[in-house]
């Protein structure tokens, strides 16, 4: 549990000499600078009475001039760009529009009707990928079947790309790929030098309330980022932490007490919530920690908040103790902020998640390295992850580059550096549920090296700091 685990290693035994002088040392927890940049995700006025389609028109209209400059850029500024209704066969060229992933096996709410028209109930998938499935392009007019190459199984829903290739005349109504490109990624502003190294915790799936709840290994972390444990080197260590960034699904799923709602009021007049204690609980530790750190929580799936993306923060009468800190900050889902002029994006998980769903892909980080490269947060939103219906803006595409891009509630710890073509370095982080990992993840700012931290019950060797894997 050291921050520095191999300044840690060289005293192992320190706490079995006699005290020292030092013993007794006050350490000031470091300033930060901190900025909310998340006012784009706050929905200000609330229209459900729209549809979808605003939310993909804004996307492509928003994101084709910067589509078009990388198609210029990879393909020669001379290339020929055509909307689909312009097509003429065996010519080569440039389309751009928003990918449709056709697949059989998909959710519909028609097959869950099946039963009452005798028709075969569709069977339970943790994945919707079928050799069978299709990608299709669309524009603002027409759509067509795309064939060649573009792998389909690692493509989703909702991302918009440019495709270089021809209509064959004897395929009308099929456009032949033969590259792709999608837009460029943006300037990034330089990282700032630090002279002492500082630390985010990110943490995700505390799962209070729930059977998996791990309460002791949760006291550890909080006793650990408030400094009440260790020697003089990890207390010292500790207080380099400016910042704690809970990412989603504090409380457990098995706090919904759904058949509660479709009872009677009188029948439940005396009966007290599932949550009430696991939200007393979730306040204490939050209190704890506030009480010595900036805390910023984050809205998840299991949460009590609109369950559409972006979530919006959880209400601070939840938390009657911690939200008397100035330092406790209930923020939405997702999340962008700047710490000390580290930019930093996350999202509870559930945009990765869906993106596993419905592909091949399973790794959090490499879902991540897609949406950098594809220049969208949620690109499955509003087709297979709820969403808000938008008009005329879509705050999920990524307009500046960050330094950090996490996500929350994942199966296990990851990370990668993503290299863009300008000199631009994101550090990716997959952040694992704590409820069954007993795993936080610490980043240091001054280097964007970051490793995880276990917390159990059994003593074990301290472990390695590792430098995440640099994609090249």
């Amino acid at each position: 549990m050291l921050l520095n685990p191999e300044k840690g290693t060289t005293n192992v035994g320190k706490l079995l000499t006699e005290p020292t002088e030092s013993s007794d040392a006050d350490y000031v927890r470091s300033d930060c600078k901190y900025e909310d940049l998340s006012e784009r995700f706050r929905v200000k006025s609330k229209n459900f009475s729209r549809q979808y389609a605003h939310l993909y028109a804004e996307r492509l209209w928003s994101m084709r001039d910067k589509v078009v400059d990388a198609a210029k850029s990879k393909w020669g500024k001379d290339v020929n760009i055509k909307k689909l209704h312009e097509l003429q066969s065996d010519e080569k060229c440039v389309i751009i529009g928003t990918l449709f992933k056709h697949m059989e096996l998909r959710p519909s709410i028609l097959k869950e009707l099946s039963e009452e028209h005798n028709l075969m109930p569709q069977p339970i998938k943790s994945k919707y990928t079928d050799s069978n499935d299709k990608l299709i392009l669309e524009d603002e007019l027409q759509r067509i079947l795309l064939i060649g190459k573009l792998d389909i199984q690692t493509s989703v829903t909702g991302v918009i790309v440019a495709l270089y290739g021809v209509e064959p005349d004897d395929s009308r109504g099929k456009f032949q790929v033969e590259d792709f490109c999608y837009q460029q990624l943006p300037e990034q502003i330089q990282r700032p030098m630090f002279e002492h190294d500082r630390f985010i915790a990110i943490i995700s799936g505390l799962e209070i309330g729930g059977k998996d709840e791990k309460s002791f290994p949760l006291q550890l972390m909080v006793d650990m980022v408030t400094g009440q444990v260790g020697d003089m080197d990890q207390q010292e260590s500790s207080s380099s932490i400016v910042r704690v960034i809970v990412a989603g699904n504090s409380l457990s799923q098995d706090t919904q007490d759904k058949e509660s709602l479709q009872k009677a009021k009188y029948l439940t007049k005396k009966s007290e919530a599932a949550s009430v204690e696991a939200v007393k609980t979730l306040d204490d530790v939050f209190f704890q920690l506030s009480g010595s750190v900036d805390v910023d929580v984050m809205a998840g799936e299991y949460d009590p908040t609109n369950f559409t993306i972006p979530q919006q923060p959880l209400h601070k009468c939840m938390f009657a103790q911690a939200s008397r800190f100035p330092t406790f900050k209930t923020v939405t889902n997702p999340y962008d902020c700047h710490v000390e002029g580290i930019r930093v994006l996350g999202t509870s998980g559930q945009p990765v998640t869906n993106i596993m769903r419905y592909s091949e892909l399973d790794d959090a980080v490499d879902i991540l390295d897609k949406c950098i490269t594809w220049g969208h947060i949620a690109p499955t939103a509003p087709d297979s992850l709820g969403c808000y219906p938008f008009y005329k803006e879509d705050p999920f595409i990524i307009t500046a580059c960050p330094h950090i891009f996490f996500c929350g509630n994942q199966s296990s710890f990851g990370s990668k550096i993503h290299k863009g073509p300008n000199g631009q370095e994101i550090l990716l982080v997959s952040v694992p549920k704590f409820c069954q990992t007993a795993t936080c993840v610490l980043v240091n700012l001054k280097t964007l090296d970051c490793h995880p931290m276990e917390f159990n019950s059994q003593f074990s060797q301290p472990m390695e700091t590792e430098s995440p894997e640099v994609d090249k």
